[in-house]
């Protein structure tokens, strides 16, 4: 289909920026923009790297969309992205470690399994390791070190392919400043937690830069059986941002180059613990998880032009993203045992294997050590042009993007020997498993078009993707599994005002998730759907909301199995789930109230109501299934979610409290699979955080998570129940300059 490589993405860089000159030559005879024109296009760039900006206008184009702030992650200075998407509608989430390290997230309804079914973006660029060829994100940015974070539902998502049913999730960095300007950052708290975070920037001239650097650890909450070991994390995230001024004439025009290094070793496990143990000590590990470690490291590479002319710009963006991890873990009892799951899920059945795993009986005991290198690389051009044409108002939104990734799968397994000790003896000789590789070439293109005609704004788009994707099973030498596909993904929306501070939208759309490139698709479909929505929307008075109502009629759900969901499938083996319906209602609603001259009150409200229905009855061995009766509904989709949140705002202090409740969650869909019947009981958590201004730029901050020390189990999956974060507190102190 087509390759890339550096030259190819420099002279692709080169034609793009001759083409918006060109572009522009023939642009500059035309009349004068009016003063709408001027004013839709300030701050250009910024709309470019945070979609949706922080102005306080009412967004006229159609699609659900939530801008967390700045201002907004600071308030609780939350490290987990779980807990900043409290606030966001429409969201569903399974847990996992409690410290949010690899988290599961699902826009309405979606599987929320390694985030695999959204598309994950760092300023506007895919981040995931291998968005097309192993969407599951085993690695995800450190929310800490953002200064936003943007979700996209409905028609908004169509711009952020490849995965259009579920939304987009962009995460903003902080930019290169226009001025001197840093800031100290550090922490401790509970379970020995410590964070390190500063940057330091400037412009002098036409030369900019950023400097920032961010460092979190904490031992943990669990406890390991018969051993001394932590179960704690350490992560260190650095990034260097170089920008150089080419603007001329009014307009901006410059070139950055952004680079960045992020790593993490957890003692994290996939082994979770029987219900009995759990409701006995839920902090509990078992002794054969002693030696399970998580280690990863990641690189970014980003070059980035921008030029801006009357009514036109456009950024153009050459990135690549190198990620490698190795994560040793339990995963089995050896050939022809029962699988932990089953094990965990009745321990009555199985003694002898409950006592091995638990350190109570001598015995062998299998750790998989899954090596896995990710690459992604690509050019992408986005331009945005505003133009009269046919008497109306157009604003023309058009993207191509170039993209290539792969994954490289080394996976083997030892067997260690159990002592009637509890430790884990020296290990064999290395088997491996699976050694693989999945890669992909894509190319994206989408149009749309925005259209003014007095109160009614009306938003026509299309996206492509065209997609050759390669499989070779090393291990056993086979040849490369080759196939191709392309889809074109319609969208429409309209927005009403009704008044300048509020209007309607309604819009439809066509979403889709390609298949993995290892499935042949006469039997493994890609899911598709088509997705409608409705609402309303307000921003003016001090006063925002935003109600929508959604359907989503899927003509096939498609699912993959992965290790984070248990060790009863194939590896990426891919499932037909055929037609389901999800609908639902998603609200937020957020103020200020005047207390008294120096005392505000701000609050939100945020409510979810999801439900989904299978359309047709059918077996399936995906583990999140199973016997599927027409009516059943997806697993880890809790029908109510609400989130509240109240503060008190002075002159030099703030006080905050979030209350969250999550409905209760099915394990699995349908009879027959180890999970079904299980659920994960309704929670209601609270978090509190306050903030002193000591004097000048200095000042410190306090925060409870959990304060209730709430304790449920958050999933039964990989293997085993498992806890959320129990009460932590955490003290901390800042210094802007």
């Amino acid at each position: 289909m087509f390759k890339l490589d550096p030259i190819n993405l420099v002279i692709s860089t080169l034609v793009a920026t001759g083409f918006s000159s060109a572009i522009f030559a023939a642009d500059v005879s035309t009349e004068q923009a009016d003063s709408s024109k001027k004013e839709a296009k300030q701050d250009k760039y910024i709309d470019r790297i945070q979609i949706l900006g922080s102005n306080d206008k009412l967004r006229t184009q159609g699609g659900a969309t939530t801008l967390v702030s700045e201002q907004a992650l600071e308030t609780f200075e939350f490290d987990d992205i779980n807990q900043v998407l409290a606030t966001v509608p429409g969201v569903n989430i399974r847990q996992e470690d409690g410290y949010g390290l690899r988290p599961n997230i699902g826009f309405r309804g979606a599987s929320p399994e390694r985030s695999k079914k959204i598309s994950l973006m760092e300023d506007g660029v895919l981040i995931s390791p291998a968005p097309y060829s192993a969407p599951s994100a085993y690695y995800f940015p450190m929310v800490s070190r953002m200064t936003a974070v943007e979700v996209f539902k409905g028609p908004a998502a169509i711009k952020y392919g490849p995965n259009t049913v579920a939304g987009a999730l962009n995460l903003v960095t902080r930019a290169v400043p226009e001025m001197q300007e840093g800031a100290i950052d550090i922490a401790y708290g509970s379970d020995q937690y410590s964070k390190l975070h500063a940057h330091y920037g400037n412009t002098q001239g036409k030369f900019g830069y950023l400097i920032e650097g961010l460092h979190t650890q904490a031992d943990g909450f669990k406890q390991i059986d018969f051993s001394d070991s932590d179960t704690g994390f350490t992560k260190s995230d650095l990034m260097a941002k170089f920008k150089y001024d080419l603007s001329s004439n009014g307009h901006q025009h410059f070139v950055e180059l952004k680079l960045a290094h992020a790593e993490e070793e957890s003692n994290e496990t996939y082994l979770g613990l029987t219900d009995q143990d759990f409701k006995a000590s839920p902090y509990r590990r078992y002794a054969s998880s002693q030696q399970d470690r998580m280690r990863w490291d990641h690189q970014t590479y980003q070059l980035t032009h921008y030029i801006e002319f009357d009514q036109l710009d456009v950024i153009t963006r050459i990135y690549q993203h190198d990620f490698a991890r190795d994560w040793r873990k339990v995963s089995s009892l050896g050939e022809d045992q029962p699988s932990l799951l089953d094990v965990l899920s009745a321990p009555e059945l199985f003694q002898a294997e409950y006592a091995l795993l638990s350190g109570q009986a001598a015995g062998e005991i299998i750790l998989g050590t899954n090596d896995r290198n990710y690459q992604s690389r690509g050019i992408q051009t986005d331009l945005t042009w505003l133009q009269d044409f046919a008497g109306l108002s157009h604003k023309f939104d058009i993207g191509v993007r170039f993209h290539q990734d792969f994954i490289n799968r080394d996976h083997f397994e030892q067997s260690y020997q159990m002592t009637a000790e509890g430790k884990l003896g020296s290990e064999s000789e290395k088997v491996f498993t699976t050694v693989n590789r999945e890669e992909v070439d894509a190319l994206s293109i989408y149009l749309q078009d925005t259209i003014t005609l007095g109160k009614l704004t009306l938003t026509a788009g299309v996206r492509g993707e065209l997609i050759e994707s390669r499989y070779q099973n090393r291990k056993d030498e086979n040849d490369w599994l080759t196939k191709k596909s392309q889809i074109w993904l319609p969208s429409l929306s309209a927005f009403y005002k009704l008044a300048d501070d509020y209007g309607v939208f309604a819009g439809v759309h066509k979403g889709y998730v390609p298949s993995s490139p290892q499935q042949d698709d006469e039997n493994v479909e890609a899911e598709k759907s088509i997705n409608y929505e409705i609402g309303f929307r307000q921003n003016g008075s001090g006063f925002t909301s935003e109600i929508v109502a959604f359907y989503n009629d899927y003509s096939n759900l498609k699912e993959s199995c992965s290790f984070s969901q248990s060790s009863n499938c194939d590896l990426d083996s891919d499932f037909n789930g055929g037609n389901v319906n999800v609908f639902g209602l998603e609200a937020q609603i957020a103020s200020q109230f005047s207390l008294t001259q120096t005392l505000d009150m701000p609050w939100s409200v945020t409510y979810s109501y999801v439900k989904s229905e299978f359309e047709q009855s059918f077996n399936s061995d995906y583990p999140q299934w199973g016997k599927i009766t027409a009516g059943d509904s997806m697993p880890y989709q809790p029908d109510h979610t609400l989130t509240l949140m109240a503060g008190l705002n002075a002159t030099n202090w703030q006080l905050n409290l979030l209350a969250k409740y999550i409905g209760e969650m099915q394990e699995t869909a349908g009879q027959g699979q180890n999970l079904s019947n299980k659920v994960i009981d309704s929670s209601l958590v609270f978090d509190l955080a306050a903030n002193y201004n000591l004097y000048g730029e200095h000042s410190v901050y306090f925060k409870a998570d959990n304060i209730t020390d709430e304790i449920e189990v958050i999933s039964r999956r990989p293997n085993g129940a498992r806890p959320g974060k129990p009460r932590m507190f955490t003290v901390g102190y800042k210094f802007n300059f």
